[in-house]
């Protein structure tokens, strides 16, 4: 089979299924694994994806999601090209366990999808704890942009022990106001910012914002670094992200 990946999770849980070989092109975010993607032509990201070389290309299968607006479009044209494709726009974390079984039935290797999944589950265990340190997940540094109800990070956090006090808003993330977080003062601040290399990820830009001084997370020093391909990402590697997760919230008591 001849696999097109739009989107850099699909790239990973592809090759997590042991399926790398299928891969014949990838949208230019996928980065890993590195073998992988360096061996294979990159045609764009998101809405710049070059779709007529993706159709020239001839795949027997585009893996695609809704996750940036108007990806709609990008698919209509793969499909009206008569190229079948697969969807993800994932929510939660069972969510991308259902994507992930999906995708390895789209390949003809359903087993492998179920295995890929448990070994996902007994990876990450559940530490769910109703009194658990509060944490913020922050998407972007100003305005500050967390997750939200509708979000598999909040599934993570809570699975790691955490809690998140902005999951009862049914959405996928919102703006907080320095009023809200002071309002629900997290004991553990981790800084995942898309499109930042964790490398440039400064923790003095969170403790100097007036007023935060009062967080616990400040004034603890609970401010970690976990790289949005890990907590951003809907695949496999959501693994490592509950790791980061779960030891900063031990450390956090």
């Amino acid at each position: 089979m001849r696999v097109f990946s739009h989107t850099c999770s699909n790239t990973e849980i592809v090759s997590a299924l042991g399926a790398a070989s299928c891969l014949i092109g990838c949208d230019d975010d996928s980065d890993f694994p590195v073998d992988v993607v360096a061996a294979i032509p990159k045609l764009g990201r998101d809405l710049d994806l070059r779709v007529d070389e993706v159709i020239a290309m001839r795949p027997d299968l585009v893996l695609t999601s809704l996750t940036v607006p108007g990806h709609e479009r990008i698919v209509d044209a793969i499909e009206a090209a008569g190229i079948r494709t697969l969807v993800c726009d994932p929510l939660s974390l069972e969510d991308i366990y259902g994507d992930i079984a999906r995708i390895a039935a789209a390949l003809g290797i359903p087993e492998r999808g179920v295995q890929l999944i448990a070994k996902m589950r007994a990876a990450m265990p559940s530490r769910v704890n109703e009194n658990g340190p509060k944490v913020l997940i922050e998407w972007w540094p100003k305005p500050v942009i967390t997750p939200t109800r509708q979000a598999w990070a909040t599934d993570l956090i809570e699975l790691a022990g955490g809690q998140n006090p902005w999951a009862s808003i049914e959405a996928k993330s919102t703006p907080l106001t320095d009023e809200q977080v002071l309002a629900s003062p997290p004991d553990v601040i981790a800084m995942s910012w898309c499109g930042v290399k964790v490398a440039n990820y400064r923790a003095d830009v969170v403790s100097r914002r007036p007023g935060w001084e009062a967080v616990p997370a400040v004034a603890k020093q609970q401010i970690v670094a976990i790289s949005e391909e890990f907590l951003g990402r809907p695949g496999p590697r959501v693994v490592e992200g509950y790791r980061q997760l779960r030891a900063a919230i031990e450390a956090a008591g």
